[in-house]
């Protein structure tokens, strides 16, 4: 890669806005360590519930201890720091509010322990609305709408990516505070139910919001054939409908998960995948999910490169690899 390019990607500050992978793989920690990762948004929980998601933070507590080359973010001079020390910085988050049951104090004591981002629903309707898979999506419910005004007074980032449609526009109108949509491209841009209608994605950046343009295989247009060129069509896409202020990065990446995560990750959707998902007939293990050029955080430097081949300038391409997310944290979490 161009010795400009590179320049740009090492002094900038890079954050991927959705990360869900195999916690427990020491390559998974070396990789984000090569491609000079600043920080990523870690999911620590889906389904789970509220005992389930507390042994998933106390192994993350564990990490923080044992690991050199990590470090806990809960404010955005963590991030500053780990990108001052050469580590990564983990966003703990969670990609359904399932963890809090029907308790709304939960919120403060899981950000208490540093979970910083949580998804109001994943792919299904819980206590607090609906989500993408849902074939009625009836919007936020009452206890929905205590929840995001909690979130909003406790400073905690409030995603849409696997909410619904009306769910999203409800979360968005009612939010006081900007919210994310950390991993998803525009519907029109690949017809996908995870992708994101159009009315939602201005909103969203009328109010201040961020939305990070996925580079995960099934959410672009050639689907497993995708290469970094194809992930910057949706950036491209993106930037144009709603403004480069606005327009972020998050991969969904999904690196050294074993099939169980795949058997889990669909176990209450019902028969909304075909049974070959995640019956082990289709090796979903030796696919990439991420486009080639990219399909390793070791080789995410070559984004800043097909970027500025596109024509961005370094002050557009330092925002879209991470000075977006920052802005966007900054103003939610020092609430």
């Amino acid at each position: 890669m161009s010795s400009e390019a590179r320049k740009i990607y090492d002094e900038a500050i890079v954050i991927d806005g959705l990360n869900v992978s195999n916690w427990e793989s020491d390559a998974v920690f070396e990789r984000l360590r090569a491609g000079n990762i600043t920080a990523i948004n870690a999911t620590v929980a889906t389904w789970e519930n509220f005992v389930q998601t507390m042994a998933h933070l106390a192994a993350w507590m564990r990490r923080f201890r044992e690991r050199h080359d990590i470090v806990q973010v809960k404010e955005t001079a963590d991030i500053h720091a780990a990108k001052e020390l050469g580590k990564t910085g983990i966003i703990l988050s969670f990609q359904n509010a399932s963890p809090i049951e029907n308790e709304l104090d939960r919120l403060g004591l899981f950000l208490a322990l540093g979970v910083r981002v949580i998804q109001l629903t994943y792919h299904e309707t819980n206590l607090l609305g609906s989500g993408c898979w849902e074939r009625n999506d009836c919007g936020l419910s009452n206890f929905g709408v205590d929840a995001v005004r909690e979130m909003n007074r406790l400073g905690i980032v409030i995603d849409l990516s696997h909410v619904g449609p009306k769910t999203t526009m409800d979360a968005i109108e009612m939010s006081e505070q900007p919210v994310a949509i950390t991993h998803a491209n525009a519907r029109s841009f690949c017809d996908h139910p995870r992708n994101k209608e159009e009315e939602a994605l201005k909103l969203l950046a009328e109010k201040g919001g961020v939305v990070g343009a996925t580079s995960f295989a099934n959410f672009l247009p050639k689907g497993f054939d995708s290469t970094v060129e194809d992930f910057v069509d949706g950036i491209d896409d993106m930037v144009e409908r709603i403004g480069l202020d606005h327009v972020a990065i998050g991969t969904d990446s999904t690196h050294d998960q074993p099939l169980e995560f795949w058997h889990y990750i669909v176990s209450q959707q019902g028969t909304k995948f075909p049974s070959t998902f995640a019956d082990g007939s289709v090796p979903y293990t030796e696919l990439s999910f991420q486009p080639k050029g990219i399909d390793s955080p070791a080789e995410f430097p070559n984004l800043a490169e097909a970027l500025a081949n596109r024509g961005y300038r370094a002050e557009e391409i330092t925002k879209l690899l991470g000075g977006n997310w920052m802005s966007l944290f900054e103003r939610v979490w020092n609430v």
